[in-house]
């Protein structure tokens, strides 16, 4: 018992008693003050401001031809020359291929006769009618003396002039007809030569010579292309369109260049979203002079994202985000108040809101769920 009572404090003398009180009293102070200054701290405001939308998302998009075409036969027959060759460069109207069909020569032959003999035939009948003209005018004279010639005679005689005209505009147009065979055929003949549609680059070479060929909508002879000027086609997302302007000029990367920064301007929009991706084709236009770029490659485009409106922007400590909610608390008359938002893309320290804000709205900066709705803010 001795022991225990000897572990006791005893008295402290006054002076040291004293000395302790007085720092414990300040260090209370000093930690309400602390508080005090925490508090003020969390609450102090930040005004809602409202800026433009303008940012840029990365969307894969393909690159294509701006022409592109598969020359087909349109006349059976057998190839007797290929000029070009995978990867040539051609020129509008240039010889690409040439075919050789010999019974198209001997139609044209027979063709041609027909047009001569037609040819005769009019000749022919252009004389008859003369003959009948001649004898015409000369049974008008003689039938100027009366009792000459019988009335019937003179009636006839026009009637086989009547006849004569008829027979010679037959003629004439048989002559016609068959001229017009010809031509049609030599028309035909044309199709032999395969010409090149517009500059560009040959692609592909599907033929040889030897082969026979013919108008079948799958035999491709030759696919042409013209990529001095390129097609990227962006599938844009649907919440993405709304800026979407034609003149837009857009930057893009290819995975063959990642140094090399390329442009295309927005050139045709399709206005209708495909219903499975729910993205909208946007065409660009971009010129490739030195034939860098190349169809089917990926590009990767920097595209603008442009809102038809301002958005508001809050501080991004100022958005609360709990199990149930994400809000802001906004300055109701010196109170507290909870609303609703929804997050938006973040610029720097600003985070994009939606919600029934307003720009000039004053919202707490360092917002916290501890910091019950209807509260006093200082």
């Amino acid at each position: 018992m001795n022991s225990d009572n000897s572990l006791k404090p005893g008295p402290l003398p006054y002076g040291r008693g004293s000395d302790r009180r007085r720092r414990r009293k300040r260090a209370e102070a000093f930690c309400v003050l602390l508080v005090s200054c925490v508090a003020l701290h969390a609450q102090e405001l930040a005004t809602v401001v409202a800026k433009p939308v303008s940012r840029t998302v990365e969307i894969p998009a393909e690159i294509q031809p701006y022409l592109s075409v598969g020359l087909h036969a349109k006349i059976a027959g057998y190839v007797e020359r290929v000029l070009v060759d995978r990867g040539s460069g051609v020129k509008q109207g240039e010889l690409l291929v040439e075919l050789t069909a010999p019974e198209m020569a001997a139609r044209i032959a027979e063709l041609e006769s027909r047009v001569e003999s037609a040819e005769s035939d009019h000749v022919q009948a252009e004389a008859q009618l003369a003959a009948a003209q001649a004898t015409l005018e000369s049974l008008k004279k003689a039938s100027e003396t009366p009792g000459a010639i019988a009335g019937n005679e003179l009636v006839q005689a026009q009637k086989q002039v009547e006849a004569a005209q008829a027979l010679v505009r037959s003629r004439q147009q048989a002559v016609g007809s068959a001229q017009a065979a010809v031509k049609a055929q030599r028309d035909l003949e044309q199709y032999l030569k395969i010409s090149a549609p517009f500059d560009g680059v040959v692609t592909e070479r599907l033929v040889h010579p030897g082969a026979l060929v013919g108008p079948d909508a799958n035999m491709v002879l030759l696919v042409v292309q013209q990529i001095s000027r390129l097609r990227v086609v962006v599938p844009v997302p649907e919440g993405d369109v709304g800026g979407t302007a034609r003149g837009t000029v857009v930057s893009f990367r290819v995975p063959a260049y990642p140094e090399h920064k390329f442009t295309g301007t927005v050139a045709r929009i399709a206005h209708s979203l495909d219903a499975k991706t729910r993205t909208m084709a946007v065409e660009l236009d971009a010129s490739n002079r030195e034939n860098t770029l190349a169809p089917g490659m990926f590009a990767s485009v920097e595209w603008p994202i442009r809102g038809a409106r301002p958005a508001l922007y809050v501080p991004r400590t100022a958005v609360v985000t709990t199990t149930e909610r994400t809000f802001v608390i906004r300055n109701q008359g010196g109170k507290a108040e909870w609303v609703d938002v929804k997050k938006g893309p973040v610029e720097g320290d600003l985070m994009a809101v939606s919600g029934a804000l307003a720009a000039g709205d004053k919202v707490v900066k360092r917002a916290t769920d501890e910091l019950h709705e209807g509260s006093a803010l200082k």
